[in-house]
């Protein structure tokens, strides 16, 4: 695909970098010339000097043949205009970076169909290692109505050596998780799991629960010890 990414900040030139690593064909449009250089010559992604929110930067950057356009620019008025020039030109999928929550709607009237506070995320995730630094990871989907552990199954974990139907069986199990993914060695490919699926110790699974349930999950595992000492 070829992506159009509007500024060539630290999240613009990160977010080049990894998409081209997945294959995509990424430009970069930035008023910084010399940020353009680095884009080119350091990232491996073609880029364009102008500004981002310019019809005729945009036209020669290629913004009528992009399938997304990503908004990364310094302010949320630049990153609606962005959006708004991206819809106009037809652009299937658009994706910006929000700075202030009062833009949210603006940004999805305007045509967005992906709005992202990096702010918002990275403060969730410092709190959650903070709060459970027994999770490796956790994502929030739905406005934060869902979340997703990333975690490893110790020696003396409930879980380790039961199979997946008789952890979901069993009644102190939260109610409406599921275990969705099992790594059974770093080295080895995610995979989903069906009943028989046993969780050996040291592996890692992927849970989807409800954000209210995630201590109740990690006492349940076995995972968290000292839930009940705060």
């Amino acid at each position: 695909m070829y992506v159009l990414v509007g500024g060539a900040g630290i999240l613009g030139l990160r977010l080049a970098q990894q998409l081209l690593e997945m294959g995509h064909t990424v430009a970069i449009v930035d008023i910084n010339s010399s940020v353009c250089q680095y884009a080119r010559e350091k990232v491996g992604v073609m880029a364009f000097e102008g500004s981002a929110v310019s019809t005729t930067v945009l036209i020669e950057a290629g913004i009528r043949r992009a399938g997304s356009v990503v908004a990364t620019l310094s302010s949320d008025a630049l990153n609606l205009a962005l959006v708004t020039l991206a819809k106009h030109y037809k652009v299937p999928h658009i994706v910006t970076r929000i700075i202030d929550s009062d833009f949210a709607e603006p940004y999805r009237i305007a045509g967005a169909n992906h709005v992202i506070s990096t702010i918002d995320l990275a403060v969730a995730s410092m709190a959650n290692a903070i709060e459970y630094p027994e999770i490796e990871s956790m994502m929030h989907f739905e406005q934060g109505q869902i979340e997703v552990l990333k975690l490893s199954i110790p020696g003396n974990c409930y879980a380790a050596a039961k199979t997946v139907a008789e952890i979901a069986q069993d009644p102190r199990f939260p109610a409406g998780s599921l275990i969705i993914g099992y790594q059974p060695h770093p080295h080895e490919p995610l995979m989903i799991p069906n009943g028989q699926t046993i969780l050996e110790q040291e592996s890692t699974i992927l849970v989807v629960t409800k954000p209210g349930l995630v201590r109740q999950m990690l006492k349940f595992l076995g995972i968290l010890e000292s839930i009940d000492k705060d």
